[in-house]
């Protein structure tokens, strides 16, 4: 359900048959890194770990200098810079990544490089398993989540693997949502920040029927809330959820869990909408992924 002036009223409607779905097993992840202990602390600084049923959020407070590297990383991984720039090493090559950007890093070995420190923001999929074992939720899919489908990635692109990256400085289209970029494995949308508080009349619940959404919120402050549908087995049904939080924080959210959330801040409220692997309705929305020409869809 969208306000008739969001781009988002545009998509089709996923296509419904049978019975709701129960086995639900659908419990929200949260993680409110501002006021909880990080996962991992050493010399480059401090970093918090949280896990979807496909990805890992690592948001780290860097230290100038600081480095991150990857030894044998098996798959394509995202790299946010909301502030600060950093150097990215892969191949014997060295790629020089301005703040207010948004990279993508190939699988193998490759290191970060911060020189003045601050936040930098990655994301793997779940085969990170040295990191996946470190998250603060790394037991929280136990329970298979029998309504979301295997992971399946993006085919390369056709020149191969290498470090691609793109400015965030991209003006608002109408017709167009956001700013979404993707990648084999990710598919982000840097939603356009809100100066003070959401309009209440123009709410957007809705729901997806088969793929987690990770909402991390950078800074201000939002309103998450989320309503469990009621199916045909009383055990999946949940009290209505109303997650009041600040930045930075992160939030994801199950399948078929009707959502919506709103900017309560009074400043600046600044929140990323994550999907692993790329969301099929988007791609399919020509112009809609800025990025698209460098990552081809299957036939």
């Amino acid at each position: 359900m969208y306000d008739k002036s969001d781009p988002r009223a545009q998509l089709s409607p996923a296509a419904k048959a049978g019975k709701p779905p129960t086995g639900l097993v659908a419990e929200h992840q949260i993680a409110t890194f501002y006021d909880s202990a990080p996962q991992i602390e050493d010399a480059s600084g401090k970093t918090w770990l949280l896990r979807g049923k496909n990805f890992i959020i690592a948001y780290s407070e860097l230290v100038p200098g600081a480095r991150l590297s990857r030894a044998d990383q098996p798959d394509e991984y995202v790299l946010l810079l909301p502030e600060g720039g950093a150097a990215v090493s892969f191949a014997g090559t060295t790629t020089q990544i301005a703040g207010n950007s948004i990279a993508f890093l190939p699988p193998g070995e490759t290191e970060i490089t911060s020189d003045q420190g601050g936040v930098l923001i990655r994301m793997f999929t779940s085969k990170a398993a040295d990191l996946l074992a470190q998250c603060a939720n790394a037991g929280a899919y136990q329970r298979p989540r029998s309504h979301m489908p295997e992971f399946q990635p993006l085919p390369t692109p056709p020149d191969g693997h290498r470090v691609r990256h793109y400015t965030l400085d991209v003006p608002a289209k109408e017709g167009r949502f956001g700013r979404l970029f993707r990648c084999t494995t990710f598919m982000l949308n840097i939603i356009y920040p809100y100066q003070g508080p959401r309009d209440t009349t123009k709410m957007s619940p809705h729901t997806h029927d088969d793929f987690e959404q990770c909402s991390l919120l950078l800074e201000g402050a939002y309103m998450h809330h989320l309503r469990w549908p009621w199916t045909t087995d009383l055990s999946d049904w949940k009290e209505d959820v109303h997650l009041k939080v600040d930045g930075p924080s992160a939030l994801v959210i199950p399948p078929p869990v009707i959502h919506t959330s709103r900017a309560i801040g009074a400043g600046r409220n600044q929140l990323v909408d994550v999907f692993c692997p790329p969301r099929a309705d988007f791609n399919a929305k020509p112009g809609w992924v800025l990025n698209a020409a460098d990552y081809p869809l299957p036939d």
